[in-house]
């Protein structure tokens, strides 16, 4: 019978790839989710039968045991960027990935992958960076040998990054970003794909991996590259830290008058503390090249989906070649 892995959050952004790429090695794929109807996208995956959303709760541990009995493998690929509700960031990236890998141990899995983050740091003030240490140091209190990919910003077609300030670019002449300065290392979600199929195969040594790019530009240098992509010209304005922790305590503070019935998807002081530090792999660290990937290229990816946001949209290259042809 073929190998069954089970991949928490596994209809994410980074989930997808990975059910995908084990689906294509053979093995049948358990995609735990807290949705399932919303993730039926994975199916067509595989084979009818080899590829199977179920729901989850990674703050119970029967939830978390049933998805697990009977596994080969564990990724776990759940995180968050704004805690709301139950769902805070001490409960799901640092208790719930210590659950995860504490009842696969118990279950006998033989080995286990964990998405982090470039920037784990317990000591960090940050609950975003310190939530994700913690989780780390759970994974590996529960399995000495897994293997944790620490990925810098990630791009692809359903990226929250490239997308959303590409649709903002559309509203008008001004591009309003916070730490402008600050330098991140774009790697393509694939390639954490890649990665992570390498550990589930035992293709990686265990340990850190920090995953980035071929590329280091500043925040202000990506969305100069984005613009061009678009086909749009727009002034990048940098919002000084100190009014963006105004900026940011205000959407939190709508978030928690309202119980999180409003949540706050522009901006929260915790975002603002991670976008004053660089994102970039650390000197020394292993990387993709230690796994034998070579990292892809933005310029490689980012037309393929982000045309959409041009002016003419799919028709931009024909109209540009339209302007050469003369006129009769």
């Amino acid at each position: 019978m073929s190998k069954l892995v089970t991949i928490f959050g596994g209809s994410g952004f980074v989930g997808r790839y990975i059910a995908r790429r084990m689906a294509k090695e053979g093995w049948r794929v358990r995609v735990a989710v807290r949705r399932p109807n919303e993730a039926l996208f994975v199916k067509p995956y595989g084979v009818p039968g080899q590829v199977e959303p179920l729901a989850c709760n990674i703050r119970d541990d029967a939830s978390v045991r049933a998805m697990i009995r009977g596994a080969d493998a564990v990724v776990n690929c759940v995180g968050i960027l704004n805690g709301v509700g139950k769902n805070t960031f001490d409960a799901v990236q640092a208790e719930g990935a210590g659950r995860i890998a504490r009842i696969a141990a118990e279950e006998g899995v033989a080995t286990f992958v964990h998405i982090s983050a470039i920037g784990a740091d317990a000591d960090s003030d940050s609950a975003y960076s310190r939530t994700k240490a913690e989780g780390e140091a759970a994974v590996l209190a529960a399995f000495p040998n897994a293997v944790i990919l620490r990925p810098s910003i990630i791009f692809g077609t359903e990226d929250g990054f490239f997308n959303r300030f590409a649709g903002m670019a559309r509203l008008g002449p001004i591009l309003p970003i916070v730490g402008a300065d600050t330098k991140f290392q774009p790697v393509y979600v694939d390639d954490v794909a890649q990665a992570a199929v390498k550990g589930v195969l035992g293709q990686a040594a265990p340990g850190i991996y920090e995953l980035g790019g071929p590329e280091i530009d500043t925040f202000r240098g990506l969305m100069r590259r984005m613009l061009k992509v678009i086909h749009r010209r727009r002034a990048v304005i940098g919002i000084p830290f100190f009014l963006a922790r105004i900026m940011a305590f205000v959407f939190d503070m709508v978030q928690a008058v309202t119980l999180g019935l409003i949540e706050n998807k522009m901006l929260t002081r915790d975002q603002v503390r991670n976008l004053a530090r660089d994102n970039v792999v650390a000197p020394g660290a292993r990387g993709l090249s230690d796994l034998g990937i070579t990292p892809t290229a933005m310029e490689a990816v980012l037309p393929e989906y982000l045309w959409r946001y041009r002016p003419a949209g799919q028709f931009a290259a024909i109209k540009e070649s339209a302007k050469n042809l003369k006129k009769v």
